[in-house]
């Protein structure tokens, strides 16, 4: 005997999501009041630096002056002002004096040193009436950062005749790390309500709204927990914060979107709520698992690189993408079980419409229809405009010029920023700025001295101090003749390490980091690409099973971050805009910023290449109609893409409003890379080219066409049991929900 109600045939995966939704939520909050617990204070606990390779050779100087010669390398420096009277003048030379004994007797300070002490000609600015005090704070950064809190109070401002800022490295570090900060925060408050306005105008139900951004926090709230973690066992970069709320934001949306959106359309054909649910699982939600794998894998390209700035990154990006991943298809189905039709409740879009009309159905369906037909009947045009068009907005990034991170990077009113600018303008030979040759071996005092005679004969050298002899080894102080992380300061690092010496020497400094910086990213780019390369490649194969699909997807990919590396050179390299966007540009890019920016918007580009070619192998598997896939998949996507491409813009360029230059930059690069995307590349470049492809796009030789059929997961139906009806086929000018 047959019951007449039969439960829905589902899945195990759909069994085991919406067997239980509301303990499956409660136990999400729970788990997310944990994180929250065990993610406070994250902040704190994260740092300002990690662009030197750990494993370089000014690494090993750096961290050998620092235990042998503390006074070596000053992160501290006293900028005093004598206002119009002269630096020798006794009251202030007496007052100046006095603070620098002051500062030797501070706990967690040492090597302390002054103009007044040593009277060197680059402790003193050329107009006479500034001077400076170095010194080192001890500890790593946390330790240090408290230990500057603690003095800055207590040095900074008016003594007597002088007026004290402060500056130098662990300054600048400090205060970067407490505007990103205070930035973040503000960031989160503008982008999180216009996120959901912008959700509401999506989906129209603010039910419906509200459920992608619930996945996102707990996205983040999550990550930031995972990152509280790895600081008690590796050092994390503050920078990764930003990635934490974007991402999370920002993808957990997009997964959202996605899901939200094919249960809605599943329930507009009638199915009941646990079988729509099944069918966005095996659909849309693999399109989800395969979306989340590309963007981790391109975010775990960052791993092969030593400096922790880009590793911190790879940490924080993997760990959110996978927690929005879950979420959406953990938690987002057992809300879905729980809300059923009331999914669509509360339109709050009828409150601007006239008499309470509603939109004609499909209107949005079909002009991306429309558009994927005009661009098929002229894809050699679109295809071959859109190419030279992204190849131009890139051209900029051929002058680029690479660099290292500095007080520039703050607002100009800062203090740290204003106290190195004043140094940069008006004292000689860079101080601060200078390299260290570490010597190490016993030597007599004439060989010392030759050998500092022909570091004094090399090209670009102003003075060279030194050595300061301790034991078995010794250190020289070279001061170049220009900035201290310009081209020829960068030639001069070479000089020196090639200079003969009867000793082991090393080089450190600022343009020696910079230098090691970039030969440890030389080195390793070539990995990171074949990695994202080989692993993109292979997951879109088992999307899609065509040989030309995958190929196409890393080219054109790539192709549409080109817009984003021009403006970055035109922007923030070369100056334009600088007033308008509030920074100070340093004339060079950061060199491992566009390593990052690459990882995380060819991640994102591919976040919305596996929802269009999902959509399109569904539709081309049930029809074997190559044009119709394409607009179908267009048709379907296109506003989801630009919906979704449109809010993570908004995140980003919230991101973007920071007052830190690479934050800046990140920001507002990534916003330019997504819109780009989804507007130029997913509407135009795409459907052209597989146009001109046509059906040769779902080649596939035989062993790799059979692999496909065993291992491959793509967006679409199972198999049914006799007797269970095909759902009916969709209209392509259907309304994207």
């Amino acid at each position: 005997m047959t019951e007449v109600n039969t439960p829905p045939r589902v899945g195990g995966w759909t069994r085991f999501v919406t067997a239980r939704p509301r303990l499956s939520l409660l136990v999400a909050l729970v788990l997310t009041a944990l994180a929250v617990l065990a993610g406070s204070g994250v902040a704190d606990r994260l740092g300002a630096g990690g662009w030197e390779d750990p494993a370089a050779e000014s690494t090993y100087a750096t961290k050998a002056l620092e235990r042998e010669f503390p006074g070596s390398q000053p992160n501290l420096l006293l900028l005093l002002d004598a206002g119009g009277a002269s630096v020798d003048d006794p009251a202030v030379a007496a007052e100046a004096e006095r603070l620098t004994e002051r500062l030797s007797g501070e706990r967690g300070v040492t090597g302390v040193g002054s103009y007044w002490q040593s009277g060197a000609p680059a402790l003193r600015a050329e107009d006479g009436h500034e001077a400076l005090i170095a010194a080192r704070i001890t500890g790593d950064e946390k330790t240090a950062g408290e230990t500057l809190e603690r003095l800055a109070p207590h040095f900074r401002g008016s003594h007597g005749p002088v007026e004290v800022a402060i500056g130098g490295p662990v300054a600048v570090r400090h205060e970067m790390q407490t505007i990103i900060q205070e930035d973040l925060t503000r960031a989160e408050l503008v982008a999180l309500p216009v996120t959901l306005v912008l959700l509401v105008m999506v989906f129209g139900s603010a039910v419906a709204a509200l459920l992608p951004l619930g996945i996102g926090i707990v996205a983040i709230l999550g990550t930031n927990a995972i990152l509280r973690g790895l600081t008690e066992l590796t050092d994390v970069s503050v920078f990764a914060i930003n990635l934490t709320t974007a991402l999370g934001l920002g993808l957990a949306i997009d997964y959202a979107l996605f899901i939200v959106r094919r249960f809605r359309e599943e329930l507009s054909t009638g199915a009941e709520p646990l079988t729509a649910i099944g069918t966005t699982l095996r659909t849309a939600g693999r399109t989800v698992l395969f979306s989340a794998l590309t963007v981790a894998v391109s975010l775990a390209a960052m791993l092969v690189f030593p400096q922790y700035f880009l590793r911190s990154f790879a940490y924080a990006g993997i760990a959110v993408v996978l927690l929005a991943a879950a979420a959406a298809l953990i938690l987002l189905p057992a809300a879905l079980i729980l809300l059923g039709h009331r999914i669509n409740a509360l339109d709050l879009r009828r409150l601007f419409r006239r008499g309470h009309r509603p939109e004609p159905a499909g209107q949005q369906g079909r002009a991306w229809a429309r558009t994927a037909r005009l661009v098929m009947r002229r894809a050699p045009f679109f295809a071959l405009g859109t190419t030279v068009v992204l190849v131009l907005l890139g051209l900029p990034f051929l002058g680029v010029r690479f660099g290292t991170a500095d007080d520039r990077q703050l607002p100009s009113t800062s203090e740290s920023h204003t106290v190195q600018q004043h140094i940069r303008e008006g004292f000689p030979g860079s101080p601060g700025g200078g390299l260290e040759v570490l010597a190490e071996g016993r030597a007599t005092e004439a060989q010392y001295g030759a050998y500092k005679e022909r570091i004094a004969a090399l090209p670009g050298v102003l003075r060279v101090d030194g050595p300061l002899v301790k034991g078995d080894s010794a250190y020289f102080t070279v001061l170049p003749k220009g900035e201290a992380v310009d081209d020829a300061a960068q030639r001069l690092v070479g000089d020196l390490r090639e200079t003969l010496a009867p000793f082991d020497t090393e080089v450190t400094g600022t343009a020696a980091v910079l230098v090691d910086s970039k030969n440890a990213i030389g080195e390793r780019l070539p990995l990171a690409a074949v990695f994202i390369t080989i692993v993109t490649l292979l997951l879109v194969f088992l999307l899609t099973g065509s040989v030309l699909i995958p190929i196409q997807a890393v080219v054109l990919n790539a192709l549409s971050l080109t817009a984003m590396f021009g403006a970055v050179v035109w922007v923030f390299q070369d100056g334009h805009l600088s007033g308008l966007l509030g920074f100070t540009s340093p004339g060079s890019i950061e060199t491992t910023l566009p390593v990052l920016m690459f990882c995380v918007a060819f991640g994102l580009s591919m976040d919305y290449g596996v929802f269009l070619l999902s959509r399109i192998k569904e539709e081309y598997d049930r029809t074997g109609d190559h044009d119709r896939a394409v607009r179908h998949g267009l048709a379907r996507t296109g506003g989801l893409i630009t919906a979704a491409a449109v809010i993570l813009a908004v995140v980003m360029v919230a991101i973007g409003t920071s007052r830190v230059t690479n934050t800046k930059m990140l920001g507002l690069g990534i916003a330019l890379a997504v819109l780009m995307d989804a507007m130029i590349v997913r509407s135009l470049l795409v459907p052209a080219v597989m146009r001109l492809t046509g059906r040769a796009t779902w080649w596939a030789p035989g062993p790799l066409r059979r692999f496909h059929e065993r291992f491959g997961l793509s967006e679409g139906e199972p198999e049914r049991p006799a007797g269970e009806m095909e759902p009916a086929r969709e209209n392509v000018g259907a309304s994207p929900g």
